[in-house]
């Protein structure tokens, strides 16, 4: 009833970004010793493309509710085959991170521009709720199938399989989405691109990465100046990034703020388990790829669950449940044997379907209805904020002692749940917001 083509279209669009985050993972070890480059090197092929894709966000948000979603997100299809492509043509180390950077630009134009359309066709709050079940669940299923994915693509393809991958995925969702089923509504034309305010962000998440990796300190500096000059800018500009009406409900910056911790422990386990099998364990990448399947099996079911769940509950309890299992699920890893390691990764798999979706709905549905592009992008961003930063610091660190970092992170998510709405469907009916004007 709730998957048609509109919606498995945008959720396939959000499948790729959400599978470029993780499958090129497992195939980092081949990639450094096909091109070259040591571990900084390989912190920066993971890291290029969440580190354009967060930046970008923002600014995509503005552009879909400017321009309409379903023009944004065909552009950011087309975009993104093309550059999936050209990455799997790279001749060296440099050349692949430059292209996965602006491969991260075209998958920030598919997240903000993807929600809004499903906010505007879904405008009653639980079928909003159940629509991003199914919008999580088919796009979920590509951050933990990445892994898998990767690994047995490398082994029978090579490292330049997993980028090409992407292109038929991209061409499908072209061909699904079709015409737009009525005129589109006027865009929000009278919002403007806040330049200053994406320098200024760009600069802090892109010197916020560097100085992590490098552990430059100079660099860290500059990243704090820049994030003091953006919240300066967004006080100040006529159309900020973020206008601060966006944050008159408290869910939403609470809802910012665990979106940034849930993938700060999800990729950065990732990244840290990935070399933990295969440099010294010696596994294989398909291998290492089989061993995160645990992780892959709730996250294809669970988040049509946790829709229905957020629908009759609200989204604190579900996202609160996600972060303490993902947090057991890490600790399970501390603990030694690969059994437990497995049933660990199933749990944590099982913290990721429930707490991702429950942060999208409690984002999006405390959003006012001309923000859902913005909104979303922000949530989005912040997500990838984490994920660059948990790549950075983890990886940095021993593994046992970024387990326990990462475990100690997701146990203050569970905390700041807290703070999201815990309103019966009724209530939230009465908080609904307009019907967002993107363009269908």
């Amino acid at each position: 009833m709730w998957i048609n083509r509109r919606l498995l279209a945008l959720s396939l669009g959000y499948f790729l970004v959400m599978l470029d985050t993780t499958i090129v993972t497992v195939a980092l070890p081949s990639i450094g010793d096909r091109l070259g480059g040591d571990l900084s090197t390989l912190q920066w092929v993971a890291d290029g493309y969440p580190v354009t894709f967060a930046a970008g966000l923002l600014t995509a948000g503005v552009l879909s509710d400017r321009f309409g979603g379903r023009r944004v997100f065909l552009g950011g299809l087309w975009a993104f085959a093309a550059l999936s492509a050209a990455c799997a043509l790279a001749t060296g180390p440099g050349v692949l991170i430059g292209l996965r950077a602006l491969l991260g630009i075209a998958g920030a134009l598919l997240v903000p521009s993807s929600l809004a359309l499903i906010a505007a066709a879904h405008p009653a709050p639980e079928n909003r709720a159940r629509a991003l079940g199914v919008w999580a669940a088919l796009s979920g299923l590509g951050l933990v199938a990445g892994p898998v994915a990767g690994g047995l693509l490398t082994d029978a393809f090579g490292w330049p399989s997993v980028f090409l991958a992407a292109v038929p995925v991209a061409l499908a969702a072209v061909a699904l989405l079709g015409r737009p089923d009525r005129p589109a509504p006027p865009g929000n034309t009278g919002r403007r691109v806040d330049a200053a305010g994406q320098v200024t962000s760009g600069l802090a998440l892109g010197f916020l990465t560097y100085g992590t990796i490098a552990r430059h300190p100079i660099a860290l500096l500059i990243a704090v100046v820049a994030i003091a000059g953006f919240v300066l800018r967004q006080r100040r500009a006529a159309d900020p990034m973020l206008p601060s009406r966006m944050f008159a409900d408290r869910t939403v910056g609470a809802g910012l703020a665990a979106g940034t911790l849930v993938n700060f422990g999800l990729s950065g386990v990732l990244f840290v388990l990935t070399l933990l099998f295969q440099r010294a364990h010696g596994w294989s990448p398909s291998t290492t790829g089989l061993a995160f399947l645990p992780l892959t099996v709730p996250t294809a079911v669970n988040p049509i669950l946790t829709g229905r769940l957020v629908a009759r509950w609200g989204p604190r309890r579900p996202a609160g449940a996600g972060f303490l299992l993902m947090a057991a699920g890490v600790v399970a890893q501390l603990a030694g044997g690969v059994p437990v390691a497995l049933a660990g990764l199933f749990v944590l798999g099982c913290g990721v379907s429930l707490a991702i979706p429950a942060l999208v709905a409690a984002v999006v549905g405390a959003l006012p209805g001309d923000l859902a592009g913005v909104g979303s992008g922000a949530l989005n961003a912040a997500r990838q904020v984490g994920a660059v930063v948990g790549v950075a610091v983890l990886g940095a660190l021993a593994a046992h002692t970024a387990l326990i970092v990462t475990a100690l992170v997701l146990l203050a998510g569970a905390a700041l749940t807290a703070f999201l709405h815990s309103a019966h469907p009724a209530d939230a009916r009465r908080r609904s917001p307009a019907t967002p004007s993107s363009r269908s």
